[in-house]
């Protein structure tokens, strides 16, 4: 591994090594450009993993304060965790259930296509999904992607036979185990998955693809990437033109380090990004760096989500095996006649009693709650994927007196759910239990959303600077050499999985930064 010098303004320096972040440090490190790679969590490893729950939840995720408002049910049951993100190297690749979906047509002109849904923020990508197909193919072959490049899918563990029967019976035609980029056969030295059931957790087998032990270690053999874990950025600063000039952050001991840089490319998930950007306010950007369309933080959307669970008279042991390799996706589509705009996907879920204690009814407590968790070996899971719309007032702000262990204000997180996302989640709460109810569940359950989600927006994509923060590469329309470079450039939050397009993005932008460093643009 390289070291870089804190004086050295030729490198590009990167916030954050997740699916965004990580990626992006490889590609640009196999182009010959050098990396400083700033990671505010620790780097663990396959051998570090723990197939427990609890240990795993407190050794991976960001836990430092956050606050939340608004009307969702988050705000009363886990006010300090909005989100369960990872704070490690590898970002939330280490947690990610695997599940890499394409967005499709249509939900790149969700403001042309879906008209004027009432209350909603919404605004067509500056991209198409045309413009993404040929970085998709790659992202596909570079994670490894079942159903992809002739690699087979993952087998089907009972959960899943669960869902395809049910699903099957009520008439859904487009169910299997998925597009999962977790290794169903050994695969570029890693091997096919071991079915441990604990894919949250960290992959034992290293079978599910990581920045953590894929791109970071293949950026690393370069030469060109001096990756720092234990490294919390706290501010961007600029010159008088307005270019971004370095990046101060605390060190593990604590003390602060300020590395100069040629561009800076930020991909701190949804909510850190934004109040990175804010917390680097000035005179020239009194409202915090490249907002000067007041976008920054704004339209945060985290997919509407909720989960059934189904009981059944005979063991099910849902726990076993891959955690989401099983999908149903044939409600993802844009059919107005169900009462909402936009779709959603089924997805297999599976928590362990732990979890399970804790996320199917937070608070809840006596006979009734009690009998469910003793029925715990005979459930089955699934998981509502589906598209949030936009809303202005959906946003990260910096609270205005907590502040963290530096001094810097925490994040507050308000988030209201749209009447759309309510009418989808009703909807596919009624469609879940009908699967199950089809295979003869003895009851099933309907679970709100909890902090397991996707995070986006906040910095979204934008053909005009007005309406956004960053244009079509992701490069924000205020500051010539600063990207944003994961989920937060997202214009709307479509009805998959985000991951596998968070690293298409990646991989584009890594191209056009590389093109424009080649020509001194940047």
């Amino acid at each position: 591994m390289s070291k870089h010098e804190l004086n050295d303004d030729s490198v590009v320096v990167i916030v954050g090594s997740g699916a965004g972040g990580g990626t992006l440090a490889n590609e640009l490190c196999q182009r010959g450009l050098k990396v400083v790679l700033l990671e505010a969590g620790q780097r663990q490893s396959t051998a570090t993993f723990h197939n427990d729950e609890w240990f795993a939840f407190n050794q991976l995720a960001w836990l430092d304060k956050r606050t939340t408002s608004g009307n969702w049910r988050i705000a009363k049951d886990f006010p300090n965790l909005p989100a369960w993100i990872c704070k490690t190297v590898g970002g939330t690749t280490v947690h990610w259930a695997g599940a890499s979906l394409r967005l499709k047509e249509h939900e790149f002109k969700t403001k042309t296509i879906y008209s004027d849904v009432k209350g909603a923020n919404l605004l067509d990508w500056p991209i198409t999904l045309a413009d993404l197909e040929p970085y998709y193919a790659k992202a596909e072959n570079k994670m490894g992607v079942t159903r992809t490049n002739d690699i087979p899918g993952l087998p089907g563990n009972n959960n899943f036979k669960v869902m395809y029967n049910g699903a099957t019976r009520v008439g859904y035609k487009t169910v299997h185990t998925g597009r999962m980029a977790i290794n169903s056969r050994p695969r570029e030295g890693r091997s096919a998955c071991w079915q441990l059931g604990f894919c949250f957790q960290g992959c034992k087998s290293g079978a599910k693809w990581s920045t953590l032990y894929t791109e970071i270690p293949k950026a690393e053999a370069t030469g060109k990437l001096d990756l720092r874990p234990q490294s919390m950025v706290l501010q961007i600063q600029h010159d008088k033109s307005g270019k971004a000039t370095s990046v101060l952050y605390a060190d593990k001991d604590g003390n602060h380090q300020l590395q100069k840089a040629r561009l800076v490319c930020v991909a701190g998930n949804s909510i850190e990004t934004p109040r990175l950007l804010l917390n680097s306010s000035s005179s020239m950007f009194p409202h915090g760096l490249a907002n000067s369309s007041g976008q920054v933080g704004k339209n945060y959307m985290r997919h509407t989500t909720g989960s059934v669970f189904g009981v059944f008279k005979e063991p099910v042991h849902m726990y076993r095996g891959t955690v989401m390799a099983g999908i149903v996706q044939d409600e993802n589509g844009m059919n107005p006649s169900r009462g909402f705009a936009g779709g959603f996907e089924l997805e297999t879920i599976a928590l362990g009693l732990p979890f399970a204690a804790a996320f199917l009814n937070p608070g809840a407590w006596g006979r009734d709650y009690a009998s469910l968790l003793e029925d715990f070996p005979n459930m089955a899971g699934m998981w509502i994927v589906g598209e949030d719309m936009p809303q202005e007032s959906n946003a990260v702000t910096l609270h205005p007196s907590e502040k963290d262990k530096f001094g810097l204000p925490i994040p507050n997180v308000h988030y209201d759910d749209h009447p759309n996302d309510i009418a989808m989640r009703n909807y596919a709460f009624k469609r879940g239990a009908a699967i199950y109810d089809a295979v003869g569940a003895t009851r099933t359950v309907e679970v709100p959303p909890y902090p397991s989600t996707h995070n986006l927006g906040t910095c979204r994509q934008s053909e005009l600077p007005r309406d956004g923060v960053c244009n079509k590469w992701g490069q924000t329309h205020d500051v010539k050499n600063l990207f944003i470079s994961d989920g937060s450039q997202f214009t709307t939050s479509a009805g998959e999985n985000p991951t596998l397009t968070i690293v298409t993005l990646a991989i584009r932008q890594a191209d056009y930064i590389a093109e424009q460093c080649t020509k001194r643009n940047i």
